[in-house]
Order: structure tokens, then C-alpha cells, then sequence
């Protein structure tokens, strides 16, 4: 098959992927778009909106419609991270009394982290190797998790009572931070129609885990110039005090910018976008399309920041529109 061929079938198929949790999830495009782009790109992605939004309900439809095994963990103060990976217990056969790994939730392939800000680091920390690896290490043996394997976790912005921020090296693990709208008055009478007064629907298997490996192996064919590598490079500086791409915003109110991740993770969702569109090369829009849900979790604001109460998503949206082709 070649390359265009290549791009049109993932065209098709993501169209025909987005649809169909379209016909669930109302009102929700950019958020299903951006999930789905890092779930094809093999990145995780943390949500931030307060409850009732659907964010659950989003997991369950990938679930479905992309025929993947799917956990759900609440998040609790008292939560163990042997509650999250499993643990060893005592078992007997013929042979004896011998230790058994009983494995937990996380051996899935979507897994929901709901309310991951109210457990303790110690239970945070459970889901490093996880997201990093996609594997598990317990008792002194490692276990491979089932491609491909992916974390939506959540938080909410509100209420903070109670709650652990995610340290900086845990949000780096995040491919993209989105933000989840409060829906509008079309929307909300939609999804009381759907779930009330009508049948609720039920989406249907399009997609499964080896299409979506895959769809993986397409975005490498995707050619990434050396000018658009170059810019996603200068977007990341920029939100850099002490680069010289940086603006003066930057320089008065961060602390420090985003990490080499964060390139990478602009040209991975930038191959995505490229093949959403059928093209088999990068462009300038391709990159600025996901770039505040890459940089706006890995920038650090100073503590004059913190005093003036710099809004870190306009703060990031300047950084893109200032940063020159």
C-alpha cells in the first residue's frame, strides 16, 4: 500500500472511529479528538473538569468502540498503590504452600483514573512505570501490559480540599492536559433527550488493538521537515525564561518551561493531524493544533506568577500565537 493509500484508510478509519463516539458523547469533538489522537500516538492524557461531564462515559465508548478491556479506579486518600498493581498472597497446591501474584486493575488496556489528584504521591507514583514502560514490576518480576495500553486519569479544578497536586515528573508523563467545557444549552437538551426521553445508544465495534498498532506504524511514515521539527523546537523553548525565545511574559512569570517531551509529543500529534487531513507530510498547523493541551501542564509558573494569578492557558496561548513560523 502506499503512502496516500496509507493516509486515506487512516482518514477513513478515524473519521469512522470519531463518528461513532460522536453518537454517544455530546458536544464534546475537541476533547474526543484530542483522546483519541493520544491514544493512536501511545501517549496518556489527564482531564481536568468538574463532575458529570461524561468523562467516564468517554472511556467506556473508546472501550466499545475500539473492542479494549477497560478498568475504572477511584481515587481515595486511603488508596494503596498494592491496590492499583496487585500483590503477592499465599496460595497452596500439591506442591506446597507458595506465594501468587493476584494482579489488580491496572492490567487492562484503558484504564480510567478518576480522581487521581485525591490519592496519596506514595499511590500516585504506582502509575510512573506504567505510563512510561507499559509494564509492571512487582516482587522482583515484570509484567508486560496489554498493548495498547492507555490512562485517561482526571481531576477536578474545584475542589481542592483533600487533594495531592501531581508532581511535575508525574504531569510530564501526560502526553496532553485538556480541559473539558461545561456543556451548552444545545448540548444539554441533547444529552437529556439521548439518556431520558430516548433509548440510550449503543455504539457499535469499529476498531480493535491491532488496528490501532497498526495505525502506530503509519505515523512513521509521515515526513516531518527539518523547518517544522525546528519550530516545534522553538515552541518549547520559548516557554523557557532564559531562552532567547522566549517573551517577556515568560521571562516576568515562569519558573521554568516545558521538557523534551513536549516536542516530541507536538510532532507525534502533529503525524496524526497530517493523516487526519490525508496528507503524508507535516505542517505548521498540524503542530500549533495540540499545542496547548501539550505545553500547558509543563509550565511552571514563578512566584510572581502565582501572585498576579497568571492564567496558564492564555499565558500558553500566547507563547503559540507569538512563536513565528
Amino acid at each position: 500500500m502506499s503512502p496516500s493509500e496509507q493516509a486515506t484508510d487512516f482518514q477513513e478509519t478515524y473519521a469512522a472511529v470519531t463518528e461513532e463516539i460522536g453518537r454517544v458523547i455530546v458536544g464534546q469533538a475537541g476533547v474526543v479528538d484530542a483522546t483519541l489522537t493520544a491514544l493512536i500516538c501511545g501517549g496518556n492524557v489527564l482531564l481536568e473538569g468538574v463532575p458529570g461531564l461524561g468523562k467516564t462515559e468517554l472511556v467506556k465508548c473508546l472501550s466499545q468502540v475500539l473492542r479494549l478491556s477497560f478498568n475504572r479506579i477511584q481515587f481515595t486518600p486511603d488508596l494503596m498503590p498494592a491496590d492499583i498493581i496487585g500483590t503477592n498472597i499465599m496460595s497452596s497446591d500439591e506442591n506446597g504452600p507458595r506465594f501468587e501474584f493476584r494482579q489488580g486493575p491496572i492490567f487492562t488496556q484503558l484504564l480510567l483514573a478518576d480522581e487521581i489528584n485525591r490519592a496519596t504521591p506514595k499511590t500516585q507514583s504506582a502509575l510512573l512505570e506504567t505510563m512510561q514502560e507499559g509494564s509492571v514490576t512487582a516482587g522482583g518480576e515484570t509484567w508486560e501490559l496489554p498493548p495498547p495500553f492507555f490512562v485517561l486519569a482526571t481531576q477536578n479544578p474545584l475542589e481542592q480540599e483533600g487533594t495531592y497536586p501531581l508532581p511535575e515528573a508525574q504531569l510530564d508523563r501526560f502526553m496532553f492536559k485538556v480541559n473539558v467545557p461545561f456543556p451548552t444549552r444545545l448540548d444539554l437538551n441533547t444529552i437529556v433527550d439521548r439518556t431520558i426521553l430516548e433509548q440510550p445508544v449503543v455504539p457499535q465495534a469499529i476498531l480493535d488493538a491491532e488496528g490501532i498498532l497498526a495505525m502506530r506504524q503509519i505515523l512513521q511514515q509521515v515526513m516531518v521537515a527539518d523547518s517544522m521539527r525546528d519550530y516545534a523546537v522553538r515552541l518549547v523553548l520559548a516557554t523557557h525564561p532564559e531562552a532567547a525565545e522566549s517573551g517577556q511574559s515568560v521571562r516576568d512569570f515562569v519558573a521554568w518551561g516545558a521538557s523534551p517531551r513536549a516536542t516530541q509529543a507536538l510532532i507525534r500529534a502533529a503525524r496524526v493531524r497530517a493523516l487526519v487531513a490525508g496528507r503524508v507530510h507535516v505542517s505548521f498547523a498540524d503542530i500549533r493544533a495540540h499545542a496547548r493541551e501539550v505545553l500547558q501542564h509543563r509550565v511552571l509558573l514563578n512566584y510572581d506568577g502565582q501572585a498576579e494569578d497568571i492564567d496558564l492557558r492564555a499565558l500558553v496561548k500566547d507563547i503559540i500565537e507569538q512563536t513565528p513560523e
